[in-house]
């Protein structure tokens, strides 16, 4: 095996006896070579989830093929499933709006390949970085909103993601609600970074309202969004301390860092297929 090209399986179903045993007897029976393996059992809702890696060369088919020879299995046991293949980069689709240390960070991480990924395109409802991300040779669209013209920035913008075949929407500080409509359309598919350690200090300020509550720790959250402001299923948190001598500004700009860590951090996890969702939870295989 010399490529590092994987074939990610993801699956859940209701608990039972067997699960393991039959995915692994297929990639066994066709000297397949299991990577990374990830299991886990919510004995509470009697549901089992797992993640495993396939090494694509070790397969004597192609994906297709593979996915063809799991649907049995799959059937058998009730499966929700996918196998994704890691050559096929996610295209993700960034919204901005003026504050820009998330978007920095992920162009670095890009450029940097520490994020496999393709930026499709940057829409902002500003003109503030179309300099920066054109001269990175990213498409940047700019999406006016306003009260009255919402309705028709929320069809451009879902124009945009679908014109340029979108996996993903990271909303990496956009300070615009987006519709449910919009949310209801690509559940699962669209990540935020929110500036508190939800479900404390949903919306706006919450640096402010964090202050005001005197808290002695700050954090940030990545989380799906819904039509439910700031409470879609949480993929990735972090905290950092603070204390009664910190300012409302000393609390923005220590919550920079974390955002920009947990941001790329929950992309990461969604990109490499990490993150299974669970009603308004999520299992996260990392």
């Amino acid at each position: 095996m010399t490529s590092s090209q994987r074939y990610t399986l993801t699956l859940s179903c209701p608990d039972r006896v067997g699960i393991v045993a039959a995915v692994s007897a297929l990639v066994a029976a066709n000297n397949g070579w299991i990577s990374e393996a990830h299991h886990h059992s919510d004995s509470s809702q009697q549901r089992f989830f797992m993640r495993q890696e396939i090494l694509a060369d070790s397969l004597p088919f192609s994906i297709t093929e593979l996915r063809q020879r799991f649907e049995p299995i799959a059937k058998e046991f009730d499966m929700h499933w996918s196998i994704h293949d890691s050559a096929q980069k996610k295209r993700v689709v960034i919204l901005v709006s003026k504050g820009g240390h998330c978007l920095y960070d992920l162009l670095s991480r890009w450029r940097s390949n520490e994020l496999d990924i393709e930026i499709a395109c940057v829409i902002s409802n500003h003109e503030i970085f179309k300099g920066l991300v054109e001269w990175h040779g990213i498409p940047y669209f700019h999406v006016p909103v306003t009260p009255k013209t919402k309705a028709a920035a929320t069809q451009e913008m879902m124009s945009h993601f679908e014109a340029l075949k979108g996996d993903v929407m990271v909303l990496a500080r956009y300070m615009q609600i987006l519709p449910p409509e919009m949310c209801d359309r690509y559940p699962g598919r669209i990540i935020n970074i929110h500036h508190s350690f939800l479900p404390s200090f949903i919306g706006a300020k919450p640096y402010h309202q964090a202050y005001d509550r005197g808290v002695k720790l700050i954090g940030a959250t990545c989380h799906y969004v819904t039509e439910d402001l700031d409470c879609g299923p949480i993929i990735d948190q972090d905290v950092l301390r603070v204390d009664h001598s910190d300012s409302p500004n000393d609390l923005v700009l220590y919550g920079k860092d974390i955002e920009k860590t947990v941001l790329a951090r929950g992309l990461r996890y969604h990109i490499e297929n990490r993150v299974m969702l669970h009603d308004n939870k999520t299992i996260v295989f990392r």
